[in-house]
Order: C-alpha cells, then structure tokens, then sequence
C-alpha cells in the first residue's frame, strides 16, 4: 500500500442484492400494563422470529433501546394517564441510534361516526407510522412483517450504504463509482487528491469530458478510458510509472455484478495466470517475516556446515526436535508400574479420544438472578464469619470452616473481603453493590452438588491468588489492572463446572466439547459464560463504569489466565517461566536493574500472572495437612463419580485407576505432585519466596508416602488395632 495507490471503478454497487446482511430484527414494546394488545405483539414477534423486550416506563424504554438498538418500537398511545406516547418517541429519537428505528403507535378505535384523526401529530412527534388498535396476533404479526419488508430492510441498506461512504471518504487509496454509462456518480478525497480535480467538476461526467489542464493527471485519465473502453473496471496504478493493463478477474458488467480489473505497474499487456502465480510466490520468499523458531532453526543449519560429523549429527537430532509441534510437553516413556501417573497424564492433559458416541452430556447454566439471596454488605457480615475473615490473609486460612459458617456460600463473603482490601471497586468505577450481585451471581453459577469443582474451590483459589499477589516480588511486577484480573480470574475460573474432565466432555460428544472443537473446552466456557452473566443484567455489571480501552485490556487478561489452567499446555507455561523468569533471576552476572525491566515487559508480566493462576488452581498439596487430606478426598470422589457414569454410559473410561473400588488415593497424590506439581511450585517459589508452601507440601508428600508404605488406599491410616 506504500507503493501503490488504487482507483476503483464500481458499476451499479448500491443495488446489488447482497450489499448488506440482514439479520432478523429487535422489536421494543413499550407499555405500561400487561394487555391483550401488548400480549398480542408479543405474540406476533414470537411467530416472526423477531426478538422482543418489554419496557414498562419511558425511563426504561429508553435505557433499553440504547442497550440494544431496536429495529422496531411499538409505543402503546391508548392511555396517556400513564405517560405520554409523543413524550417517549421524543426521548427516543433524541438518541443518535434511533435514527434507523421504526416506532410505531398503537392508537385506541374511534366509534364509526367520529373523524379520522390526523396523524401528522404522530408525525411531528417523531413515530413512523401508526397501528389502530386491534388485539388479533395476526393484525400484529401482518403489521411487522410489513415493516420489516419495508421500512426496516431499507434502514438496513441505508446504514450499509453510510457504513460503505465512510469507508470509501476515510480510505487513502483513490476510490470513483460510476453508472453503467461510465458517468460519475462519486469519488473520494483520496481520487481527487490523485487527480487534481475537485468534487464539483466531477460528479455527472464521463471522464473523456474533463478538462485537462497541468494541475490534472492527463496521463491516468488516459489510462483509465482505454482500460474502460476494454471493459476494465478496476485499476491498480502506479503513482510513478505508466501501468499496462493485467486482469485479475472479470465478471459481465450486465449483470449488476461488480466488475474488478486491475492495472500493475511492471509486465507485459496481457502476461499469463501462472506468471502472475510465480510472481506472487517470489514476492512471499522474499519476506522479512521469520519466526523465531526459524531463526533459531536457521543459525543451526548455519553452525553444521562447519561442524566436526559428530557435532553435525546431534544438531541433525535437535533440529529434529525443534521442528516438532509438541515442544514443551514432555515425551512420556511407558510407565506401565505406574498406572497413576499414566491416568492421570492421559485424563488432564488430553481431550478424549474424539469419538463422539450418540450420548449427549448437557449441563444447566444460566442461574436466574431472582434464584439469588438478598445481597448483603461487608459490614452486616455475621460476627462470627467476620472474625474468620480477619485471618484471610494467612496461607493457613481454613477455607472448609468458612465454607461451613457460611452454608456452602464462601465465595461471596471472601470475595466482598478481598476485592475491597484490593480497591477493585474504585479501579472499576462500581459499586459495592454491583459487587455483592456479581459475586451472587458467579457464586451461584458453581454446582454445589460437585465435590470439588464448586464454589469453594473457587473461593480457596481466589485467597492463594490474594496470597500471591501481596508477595513482594509479585507485587513489583503486575499493576493494579494485573491484579484486578487475577482476582476476577480466580474467581469465574471454573464457573458452572459439571464436575467432569474435558476428556470426558469430548467423548461424551457434549454440546460444548462440539462448540469449542474439542479444544480447552471447559476453560473456554468458563471464560465466555463468565462475560455473557456479568454484562447481561447491569445490576451485576462490574464493567459497565469503566471505558472500551480499558475493558478490552482487562477481558484479554482475564481470558488469558482463565485459560492457562487447562492442563494440555502445563508443561509449556512451567518451561517458559522458568526459561524467561527464573533463569534470568539466577544469572550471577545480569543486571539487577535490567533484569527489573525485563520482567515488567508485557510478555513476562503474562507469564508471572499464567503462572500464579495456575498454582493457586492446584494449590491443594502445599496447603496444611488436614486441608490437603479433605481436598485430595474431594477431587478423588469427582474423578470416582465420573469413572462411574463413564462405565453407565458405555463411554472410554478415561482414568481406570480412579475406580472407587480399588483406587489407591496416597498413590494417586504421590503421583499428582511428582508429575505437576513439585516442579511448578520450586519454580514459583524461586520467583516469588513461598518457604512456608515449599515445606507444607514436603510433608505432605511424606504423608502419602507413608500411606503408600503401609498399603493404605484410603484418606488416612487405619486405626490402630
């Protein structure tokens, strides 16, 4: 685009059947009472397939309608001792968007022998049309769909047209749109600034009638006609040299079809489909664009040729191993003594066997706010609950108390507690209030019936994430939105979990495993349903106060993070900390300062909160003994649970060990802890200083340990005899 400027000639666009997409249109019905009017549209939009609000006040109707942009407003005219109908079109059309509605009034009967009123009073007032009174739904239903057809496909085409002409006026490449008959009808700032001609001496003329002066380009305008006397329609042109003319593909301009020619700068007048390919293809090898692993890839090539056989052929090895997609996850040798491991490898860290049997696995989502419990405030927090909270900020805060005080509700009193010690509310604009709901909310969207996956696990993985972040070193790196994310992230994290694995998803041939492609399934719903509830009702609408910048900035981190705890790419996210964090750190002869500023970059700050989600997620191990017990029991009893369902239901079993009739528990952990956890978190505490984390989770490995010796398969040791 640097080199090139483009003119482009469009014959008979606007009329072309697909210049816009129309999509099935909102319907806004304001009323004050429940009727067999209001009823009736509301049938009638149903029939049409139109989606339908209901508003009740003008205030409302309003708020709606700048939420959503209604295609159509039906405004009830019958009874104006609710409100005025003039009044609430007025407000309406007051707002820019309403520029493109239909409103429409329902005005009451008159006795046969009265005067048709006038509607130019409806008309002043800014509605569209009117409707008399008529409470069959097949009035309503004819009406709309008269609309529709109407009124509303052509607003369609006119805001696809004013989309097109913003376009074409903000475009930098030189743009003119002509009739059949080659007359203009438009051109660009960008064409007149290329052709030296104004607007005015354009516009209705064929281009052989233009004057040609010295302030003109006589030699494009001579160009142009010759290509357009030989049915050429769109040119490419070279601002310093005289093109000839290569067609890039044609369709008959009879056909009302847009007709596109180009003109290049260099080649012969007519050179062949397979020149141009050839061209193309030296073009793309004569990039710049390299990735990293190509470089890398590159330098070793380069580091063979003078390499003694020996040197050559190992590099021939790593050269082998680079090119593989796979490159953070380890090649696992076959463990066939240690079938733990292997299941437990097998069930997290893949996503089935992709076979999608006839069962259909569907889980309910969607709580109702009104299925919530008045909010309460931190300071009507219960006496004996606020004193729990007090020791919130202690790795040995006992989660499973609170859980209990607080009848299966943690994630809202810590929530409420945490977010205020962090200043969320101030760094989003919101309330207290549209806190305590959106807590409420994602709080009841957890599955209490789950084990494991509810909304204390929630609730625990937000404190280690608090834990985390009042670390010191943690602190330097992230700022305040970081924070912000991490919290939000830990707690939607696992929302409306069914309590089964993304293998079990994918197999079950579920309806999200077909949404998300059988790919991080679970952690892409929790993700996308996570927004969908919090933007739905702005009662609950943490993001509403703040701007579209910061918004976006904020949902990328926190779906960033959300999805760094599937567990196919642990081993990725463990390696690159380590490889950019903690290595750096441990180099003797770096820069202290420049060591500093690289981890505040934006690549590293990602990494730290990846890492930092991903251990509070499977914090489980290193917190004290009796806590460590209680949730080994409970993940144990959700992987039995869908071992259970998997044999019912004639499914792969995707974790043989985890039958509860023979699973050894002191094993499974002792594996869990060897294959995911010990690394992770010496590397995290190398990162951010967590002694005490490091020696509650070698004691609790000697724990397992101990179990496993004495054959123990269960939680805790038997009871001496």
């Amino acid at each position: 685009l640097n080199e090139y400027s483009i003119i482009i000639t469009v014959v008979a666009a606007l009329s072309h059947p697909g210049i816009c997409s129309l999509r099935s249109p909102q319907v806004l019905l304001v009323f004050a009472k429940e009727d067999s009017q209001s009823d009736a549209f509301w049938w009638a939009c149903d029939r049409a397939g139109f989606r339908c609000n209901i508003a009740r006040t003008p205030e409302s109707a309003v708020e709606c309608f700048l939420d959503k942009h209604h295609e159509i407003i039906v405004i009830d005219g019958r009874h104006s001792r609710y409100f005025e109908p003039e009044t609430v079109c007025r407000l309406i059309r007051a707002t820019k968007p309403s520029e493109n509605t239909v409103i429409l009034a329902v005005v009451p009967q008159k006795p046969p022998d009265q005067d048709e009123p006038s509607v130019l009073p409806l008309l002043c007032a800014g509605f569209s049309r009117r409707f008399v009174e008529n409470s069959s739904v097949s009035a309503c239903y004819n009406e709309l769909i008269q609309i529709e057809h109407g009124e509303v496909r052509c607003q369609f085409k006119l805001r696809a047209c004013h989309a097109i002409f913003t376009a074409l006026e903000q475009c930098q490449e030189a743009v003119e749109i002509t009739s059949e008959d080659h007359v203009i009808q438009y051109v660009n700032p960008a064409f007149e600034r290329m052709m030296g001609y104004h607007k005015g001496e354009l516009i209705g003329k064929e281009l052989t009638e233009l004057p040609k002066s010295d302030r003109n380009r006589a030699d494009l305008l001579d160009t142009i006609n010759t290509c357009i006397k030989k049915g050429k329609v769109s040119q490419l042109i070279h601002p310093s040299t005289y093109p000839s003319c290569n067609s890039l593909h044609h369709r008959d301009r009879r056909k009302d079809s847009i007709d596109a020619r180009s003109l290049s700068s260099r080649g012969s007048d007519a050179p062949s489909l397979q020149n141009r390919r050839y061209s193309s293809v030296a073009r793309i090898h004569s990039m710049t664009i390299e990735a990293p692993i190509t470089k890398v890839i590159n330098i070793i090539n380069a580091a063979q040729e003078s390499s003694p056989v020996t040197v050559a052929e190992a590099l021939d090895r790593v050269l082998e191993i680079l090119r593989t997609t796979e490159l953070y996850s380890p090649q696992l040798a076959s463990k066939e003594d240690d079938p733990h491991t292997n299941d437990l490898v097998g069930g997290l860290m893949s996503d089935g066997l992709r076979r999608l049997s006839g069962n259909e696995y569907v889980f309910c989502k969607n709580m109702s706010q009104s299925q919530l419990a008045i909010p309460i405030t931190l300071n009507d927090v219960p006496p004996s609950i606020a004193e729990m909270l007090n020791d919130e900020e202690c790795w040995e805060f006992n989660i499973l108390e609170l859980e209990a005080a607080t009848h299966k509700r943690p994630l809202t009193y810590l929530g409420l507690k945490i977010f205020t010690s962090f200043g969320v509310c101030d760094f989003l604009n919101c309330s207290e209030a549209t806190l305590r709901s959106w807590l409420q909310l994602m709080e009841a969207s957890y599955h209490s019936s789950n084990s494991y996956h509810n909304s204390t696990h929630a609730a625990d993985v937000l404190h280690a994430t608090a834990y985390f972040l009042r670390k010191e070193r943690v602190k330097n790196n992230l700022d305040q939105l970081d924070e912000v994310a991490a919290l939000i992230a830990a707690t939607v994290h696992d929302v409306d979990h069914p309590g089964r694995t993304n293998s079990f998803l994918c197999n079950a041939g579920s309806e999200l495993a077909i949404l998300y492609n059988d790919t991080a399934v679970l952690e892409s719903h929790h993700a996308a349903l996570a927004f969908q509830l919090t933007v739905r009702d702005s009662k609950s609408n943490i993001f509403k106060n703040i701007d579209r910048n910061q918004f976006r900035t904020l949902r990328q981190a926190i779906i960033d993070m959300v999805l760094a705890t599937e567990m196919t790419r642990h081993f990725e996210h463990v390696s690159k900390f380590v490889n950019s964090i903690n290595k750096p750190m441990a180099s003797v002869n770096s820069d202290c300062e420049g060591q500093a500023n690289n981890r505040n970059s934006p690549e590293n700050r990602l990494l730290i909160k990846r890492m930092l989600i991903k251990c509070a997620d499977v914090a489980n191990p290193c917190r004290p003994l009796e806590l460590c017990i209680e949730w080994a029991g409970r993940i144990s009893e959700e992987y039995f649970a869908q071992t259970d369902e998997e044999k019912r239901q004639g499914l792969p079993v995707v974790m043989p060990v985890f039958d509860r009739n023979t699973c050894s528990v002191p094993k499974s952990q002792i594996s869990f802890i060897d294959y995911f956890i010990t690394d992770m978190f010496d590397a995290w505490d190398a990162f951010a200083s967590l002694p005490g984390l490091v020696e509650h989770l070698s004691e609790n490995y000697k724990y397992w340990k101990r179990l496993d010796e004495m054959k123990c398969k269960s939680l805790r040791p038997p009871p001496p005899s």
